[in-house]
């Protein structure tokens, strides 16, 4: 949550709910949670928040000022467990593979919250510091300041975007339909029509593993060549 919100929330009289419960933003934030990620889909809305509470809906209001605040906060508090346990090494390259591999897991524990993660910039504490680790890794490699703020801006955005993308929810018969087309597409290829799929086809149904892995490792790969690259040229 952003140091502007903790203050206004400190500032909050504290009065037990109906079920005798002292409201405070974590408390709605572990509750805001559990509503999002409830079986049979996203259940969060005010009146459901107050419900889960034990509380009068507009309490929440004396915390956050709307819905979309409170989903802010939510994703700063998923953005600090991310970083959870995460120690810069020595070596760049292993740090910001460890960095982008903890976001990944981060999001597959929450998958209805990775399109807000990757499209929201929350302005708190722990986006703002998992900004300062990741640019100060790259400075400390010898990155100049603009290349170190624009290969961190690619990382993330790209890390975030395919684990996003890597934990879209389906239904069960969607995923069935999923496996069944990409089967049927390139089970039984025509050389004619299809030369050069044809021609890779026993390495095409790897295309339904995530690309993060790799995606990662050409990121990484590509910045140590910019890195060595400028040192050559400097």
């Amino acid at each position: 949550m952003a140091a502007s919100q903790r203050v206004t929330a400190t500032r909050v009289r504290r009065r037990p709910t109906r079920a005798g419960v002292v409201l405070d933003p974590d408390l709605i934030i572990d509750a805001a949670l559990r509503l999002i990620e409830a079986p049979g889909g996203n259940a969060l809305t005010v009146r459901r928040l107050g419900v889960e509470l034990g509380a009068d809906p507009t309490a929440v209001y004396r915390y956050f000022r709307d819905l979309d605040t409170l989903l802010i906060a939510i994703t700063d508090r998923l953005i600090g467990e991310a970083l959870d346990g995460f120690a810069p090494a020595a070596d760049w390259t292993a740090s910001l593979r460890e960095m982008g591999e903890q976001v990944h897991r981060l999001l597959q524990r929450h998958p209805r919250m990775a399109l807000l993660m990757a499209s929201r910039f929350t302005a708190g504490p722990n986006e703002l510091r998992a900004a300062d680790l990741g640019i100060g890794l790259l400075l400390e490699a010898g990155f100049s300041a603009p290349d170190a703020v624009r290969h961190y801006r690619d990382f993330i955005e790209t890390v975030l975007a395919i684990a996003a993308i890597d934990v879209t929810e389906l239904t069960p018969a969607q995923q069935q339909a999923e496996d069944e087309a990409l089967a049927r597409a390139f089970g039984d290829l025509s050389a004619a029509e299809y030369p050069h799929l044809s021609a890779v086809s026993e390495h095409l149904m790897a295309v339904a593993a995530s690309p993060f892995p790799g995606v990662l490792d050409k990121l990484i790969e590509a910045m140590r060549v910019s890195l060595h690259r400028a040192a050559t040229d400097g």
